[in-house]
C-alpha cells in the first residue's frame, strides 16, 4: 500500500518525511489535518513512520474532502485511544462558490469498536442515513452530522445514552424516533433546518435539555410535554408553521428565551404574550383588517390585485438564518440583507422550505457580456428544480448605476447552462437612495443585478416592422415585408462615443464617430430581404461638408475582437443628418470620420478601452495599529469620496495614478522591502494577496504586515505593489504596451512604513502572532493549568460567537460592548482581548479553568471544552507521573510541569 500511495520507504524517504510531518502535524496527542489538501496522505505516512505515537493520538481531524478518505476509514479502528474524530466536508468550494460536501455516504463498522471515542463531527457531507456503527459507540457524549442528506434517525437512536450533545441542523428529516427520549443526559439538541412536522411525546422526557432549537422546519403545532423540561433555557421555534404554542412553556423555571418569530400564530396564550422572554416578531396576531395603504417599501411596483392580496398574507421579517418555510397561503419575507420576497396564494400546494445564500461573483461562472457592470452579489435560491404556480416577486437592492439614461438595470439569472435577462423595474428609496431591483419568476436559481447598455427589443413579423433606439431616437432599423417567414425577436444597442473620450484614446484631432450600433437575432438565418438602417453622421459631420473620402463603415462580430471596413461593400446613402444603409446581417455597426486610411486597428483599440474602467489602488494605515493596512482598488470616480470616507481611521499615501482594469479581472498585492504577511492565507498566491475587481463591489482587503526580521524597534520603510494575474486574452495590445517597469504585470506601487515600536505595538503584535506573552498560567499543577499558547488555540477556533462565551464566563453586557466597540473593526482582537483580560482577572482563583470548560460548553463550544478538558488531565497525569518519580505525596509541591498546547 505504502507504495501505492506513494509513501516512500520507511527506512529511506518515507522515515525522514514521516519525522518532518511530525513535527509539524503531531502535537502529542493530537492530529490537525483537516487543514491540509493531502491530509489522508500524511496521516498514512506518519502511520508508516511513526506508528507508536499514531495509534496512540486521542484527537483527530481529517478533510471528507480527500480522495484518500476511504483507505484511511479502514485504519481508524486501529487508534483506540481516539477521543475526538472530525471527518468535516466543506473545506473547497464548487464553481458557484459554495460550500462544496465531503463524499462520506457511511462508516465502517469497525469504527464501532472506538471505545473511548467521546467527539464525533461528520458535518458537511452526504450522508443518507446515519451509520449504524454510530450507535455502538458507548462513550459518545458529542455527535454533529449537520449539513447532510438525513431522512430520519434510526428507531434505536436511544442506545447514545450518554450523549449530551447532538446537531442535525440543515438535513430533511421528516420525523424523529420515540426512543430520543432516552438520551437522558442530553443538554443541546439542535434540530433546526430540517422538514419535521410533528414531535414524539418523548422529547418530554429530555430532563436535563438546556436549549433545544426546532426553527426553520415545517412544524404547525408542539406538543405539551415540552413543559416538563424544567431545566430549558433557551428553546427556539421561529420559521415554522406554528398555529398555536402550549401555555405551559411560560411556567419554565429557566427559560430566558423563548423564540417564536415568523410563525402563523393569530393568537397566544396571554402569560406567553406578556412575559419579557418570548420574541413574537413577524406573526399575524390578532389578523388586524387590511391596511388601506400597503407597507411594503416597493409596493407601487406590484399590480394592484397582487397588493390586494398580500396584505393579508403573514409577513416575516429579517430573516438571517439561511431558510424559511413557504405554505399555499402565501407570504412576504424580508432578509437581513435587505432582499425581498412576496410569494402570492397558491404560489405552491403545501409548505415549502426555502434556502438562500449569497455568494461572490466568480468570474469563471458569472460571464458578464461587454459593456456590463455588476450591481450586487450573486444570490442563490433553492430548491431549483421546483415550478411556482404563480410568479414569485423578488426585490434586491443594488449599486447605483451611472446613467440610467444610455444604460438599464437588471436581474439576470443562471438556469445551470446559461445567463439570461429578466424583466426589471427599478426604483430608487426616498431616504437611503440605493436602488432596488424588481423581478418575477416562476422557478428559482442564481441571482444578480446588472447595469447593462438600453436594449430596444421588437417581434420581426413577415410583414415587416420598424425599431428605433429609446437612447437616440435618430438611429432606425426598417424591417421591409418578406423580410422572413417566421417571426423573430431583434435586439438593439447603442454606446455613445463622445468626440472627446474618441481625441483622448486615439490622440487625433478631428478624429469623429458615430455612436456605436449592435443588433442581434433570435435566429441564426439571414434575414430574405436587406434591413434597412439609418444611423446619425458622426458629431461636426453634415451632409454640405461631407467628405465622402473620409466616411468608414466598420462592421464587427459580435465580440468586437475585430473591425473590418465595408464601405466599399454597401450602399451609402446621405442626408442633412444621417446615412443609411442595407444589411442581411446582424452584428457591430460603427460610422468613423477620420484622414487615416486602414482603422479596423484603431477602432478595436478604441472598442476595448472603452470597455475597460479607470481605476486607482489605494493603501492605508489603520491610525490607532500602523501594522492593519487596508488595501483597495476603486474606479477613478470613487477615489475621492472613498478616502473622505476612510480619513478619520486611516492615513496613508495619495491613491495610485489611474490604471486600465476590465470587470472581473484578476490582480494581485504584494509586500516588499522588509515588510511580509502571513503566506498561509488561502488568498495568498507565491506571495501576492489575491483580489477580483468588480466595479461596484468592495475590492477591499484589511491585514496584518510585519517586519521578517527583528527591526529593534526601528521604523521600516516598505512599499506595496499590485500585479495584474494572467494576462486576459481581452486586453488590448496597447494598454500592454504601455505598462512600465521589469515586470510587465506590474501596476503600481504605493509606500508603507512601520513606524518605531512602541510597548502597545508590540504587545498586539506578540498577541496576533502568539508569541513573546507575559508568563500567564491558569489554574494549578494538581488541578490542571492552561498557558497562554492553550488560550491562543482557543481563541483561534472561537468566531462571532465569543460574546456568548465571554457573558458566560461573567463578563458584563458593558464590558463585552466595550471589547467590540474598541475592536470594531478586528475580530481577532475582540477575541483576544476577550479571553486575555478574562485570564488575567483570574490568574489567582484555582477554579478558574473548571469555570472556562462549563462556559465553554454552555455558550455551545462543547467540541472546545472536550479539547480543554483532556488538556487538564494529561496535564494532571504528568503532575501525579511527577510525584511518583520522586516519591512525594499527593499534598506535596511540586515544579509545574509542561502541558501539550493546544
Amino acid at each position: 500500500m505504502a507504495e501505492l500511495l506513494g509513501l516512500g520507504d520507511e527506512r529511506g524517504e518515507g522515515a525522514v518525511g514521516a519525522a518532518g510531518l511530525a513535527e509539524c502535524c503531531l502535537a502529542d496527542n493530537r492530529l490537525n489535518l483537516d487543514v491540509y489538501p493531502d491530509g489522508c496522505r500524511r496521516f498514512l505516512r506518519l502511520l508508516q513512520g511513526r506508528r507508536p505515537e499514531v495509534v496512540r493520538v486521542e484527537f483527530l481531524r481529517l478533510s471528507s474532502n480527500d480522495p484518500l478518505l476511504s483507505t484511511t476509514l479502514g485504519i481508524l479502528p486501529q487508534l483506540e485511544c481516539l477521543r475526538s474524530l472530525v471527518l468535516k466536508g466543506g473545506h473547497a468550494r464548487d464553481e458557484f462558490g459554495s460550500c462544496q460536501l465531503g463524499s462520506l455516504t457511511s462508516l465502517p463498522p469497525d469504527i464501532g469498536s472506538l471505545r473511548c471515542l467521546t467527539h464525533l463531527d461528520l458535518s458537511f457531507n452526504s450522508l443518507p442515513a446515519l451509520p449504524s456503527c454510530i450507535l455502538h459507540l458507548p462513550s459518545l457524549r458529542v455527535l454533529l452530522v449537520s449539513h447532510n442528506s438525513l431522512v430520519a434517525l434510526p428507531e434505536d437512536f436511544g442506545f447514545l445514552s450518554k450523549l449530551t450533545f447532538f446537531s442535525a441542523m440543515k438535513n430533511q428529516l421528516k420525523e424523529l424516533p420515540q426512543s430520543i427520549g432516552e438520551l437522558v443526559e442530553l443538554q443541546d439538541l439542535d434540530l433546526s433546518e430540517n422538514a419535521l412536522e410533528c414531535l414524539p411525546e418523548g422529547v418530554g422526557n429530555l430532563r436535563k435539555c438546556t436549549e433545544l432549537d426546532l426553527s426553520g422546519n415545517c412544524l404547525t403545532s408542539v406538543p405539551d410535554c415540552l413543559g416538563k423540561l424544567k431545566a430549558l433555557r433557551r428553546l427556539h421555534l421561529h420559521s415554522n408553521l406554528l398555529l398555536t404554542v402550549p401555555a405551559s412553556l411560560a411556567s419554565l423555571p429557566n427559560l430566558s428565551r423563548l423564540d417564536l418569530q415568523n410563525n402563523c400564530l393569530r393568537a397566544v396564550p396571554p402569560e406567553i404574550q406578556n412575559s419579557p422572554f418570548v420574541h413574537l416578531r413577524g406573526n399575524p396576531l390578532g389578523a388586524p383588517a387590511p391596511p388601506a395603504v400597503s407597507p411594503h417599501p416597493h409596493w407601487a411596483q406590484v399590480p394592484p390585485d397582487v397588493q390586494r392580496t398580500s396584505s393579508l398574507c403573514p409577513t416575516y421579517s429579517c430573516i438571517s438564518s439561511g431558510s424559511f418555510t413557504v405554505t399555499s397561503e402565501g407570504c412576504r419575507v424580508v432578509l437581513a440583507s435587505g432582499i425581498h420576497f412576496y410569494f402570492p396564494p397558491e404560489a405552491v400546494p403545501g409548505p415549502l422550505q426555502i434556502y438562500f445564500q449569497t455568494l461572490a461573483p466568480d468570474p469563471q461562472w458569472v460571464k458578464l457580456r461587454h459593456h456590463d457592470v455588476l450591481l450586487s452579489g450573486v444570490l442563490e435560491l433553492q430548491p431549483h428544480g421546483v415550478r411556482f404556480q404563480q410568479e414569485v416577486h423578488i426585490w434586491m437592492p443594488c449599486a447605483s448605476p451611472q446613467s440610467l439614461h444610455q444604460r438599464e438595470v437588471v436581474v439576470r439569472t443562471f438556469s445551470g447552462q446559461s445567463w439570461s435577462d429578466l424583466r426589471t423595474r427599478v426604483k430608487q428609496k426616498r431616504k437611503s437612495k440605493k436602488h432596488v431591483a424588481h423581478c418575477s419568476v416562476l422557478h428559482f436559481s442564481w441571482f444578480l443585478v446588472v447595469s447593462r447598455l438600453v436594449q430596444n427589443e421588437c417581434q420581426v413579423p413577415a410583414e415587416g416592422t420598424l425599431l428605433f433606439s429609446s437612447v437616440d431616437p435618430s438611429i432606425k432599423v426598417t424591417f421591409p415585408p418578406g423580410v422572413t417567414k417566421e417571426t423573430r425577436s431583434v435586439k438593439l444597442q447603442v454606446l455613445p462615443v463622445s468626440a472627446e473620450e474618441l481625441e483622448d484614446i486615439t490622440a487625433e484631432q478631428g478624429c469623429r464617430a458615430s455612436p456605436l450600433l449592435c443588433l442581434s437575432q433570435d435566429s441564426l438565418l439571414d434575414f430574405l430581404r436587406p434591413v434597412r438602417i439609418q444611423l446619425p453622421l458622426p458629431p461636426g459631420v453634415t451632409g454640405l461638408n461631407l467628405d465622402r473620402s473620409r466616411l468608414h463603415l466598420l462592421h464587427s462580430d459580435l465580440e468586437g475582437q475585430s473591425w473590418d471596413d465595408i464601405t466599399s461593400q454597401v450602399v451609402l446613402e446621405f442626408s442633412h443628418l444621417y446615412a443609411v444603409f442595407e444589411v442581411t446581417h446582424f452584428s457591430w455597426y460603427w460610422l468613423w470620420y477620420t484622414t487615416k486610411t486602414y482603422i479596423g486597428g484603431i477602432a478595436r483599440k478604441v472598442y476595448e478601452r472603452l470597455r475597460m474602467y479607470q481605476v486607482n489602488f489605494i493603501a492605508l494605515q489603520r491610525k490607532k495599529d500602523p501594522e492593519q493596512v487596508l488595501l483597495q482598488c476603486v474606479p477613478n470616480h470613487k477615489v475621492e469620496p472613498v478616502l473622505k470616507k476612510l480619513q478619520d481611521r486611516y492615513r496613508g499615501p495619495e491613491p495610485s495614478d489611474m490604471v486600465e482594469m476590465f470587470e472581473g479581472e484578476q490582480f494581485f498585492a504584494a509586500f516588499e522591502r522588509g515588510i511580509s504577511i502571513d503566506a498561509e492565507r488561502p488568498d495568498c498566491v507565491a506571495g501576492r494577496l489575491a483580489f477580483v475587481f468588480y466595479s461596484h463591489l468592495k475590492n477591499m482587503k484589511e491585514i496584518y504586515i510585519t517586519s521578517p526580521v527583528d527591526r529593534k524597534g526601528q521604523a521600516v520603510k516598505g512599499q506595496v505593489s499590485f500585479y495584474r494575474g494572467e494576462v486576459p486574452k481581452s486586453i488590448p495590445e496597447g494598454a500592454s504596451r504601455r505598462r512600465r517597469g521589469a515586470d510587465s504585470l506590474w501596476l503600481a506601487t504605493l509606500p508603507i512604513k512601520l513606524p518605531q515600536l512602541k510597548p502597545c505595538w508590540a504587545d498586539s503584535r506578540a498577541a496576533r502572532n502568539g508569541s513573546s506573552f507575559p508568563p500567564l498560567n491558569l489554574g494549578n499543577a494538581e488541578n490542571g493549568y492552561l498557558t497562554q499558547a492553550n488560550l491562543l488555540s482557543i481563541a483561534r477556533r472561537l468566531g462571532p460567537d465569543w460574546q456568548s462565551l465571554g457573558l458566560s464566563l461573567g463578563l458584563t453586557y458593558q464590558q463585552i460592548e466595550r471589547i467590540g466597540y474598541n475592536n470594531r473593526d478586528d475580530l481577532d482582537k475582540q477575541i483576544l482581548e476577550m479571553l486575555f483580560s478574562w485570564a488575567q482577572q483570574n490568574l489567582e482563583d484555582p477554579t478558574c479553568v473548571g469555570r472556562l470548560v462549563t462556559a465553554l460548553k454552555e455558550s455551545g463550544r462543547q467540541d472546545i471544552a472536550e479539547e480543554v478538558e483532556a488538556i487538564l488531565e494529561l496535564g494532571r497525569h504528568k503532575y501525579r507521573e511527577s510525584i511518583r518519580r520522586v516519591g512525594l505525596q499527593q499534598g506535596s509541591s511540586t515544579e509545574d510541569s509542561a502541558i501539550a498546547t493546544m
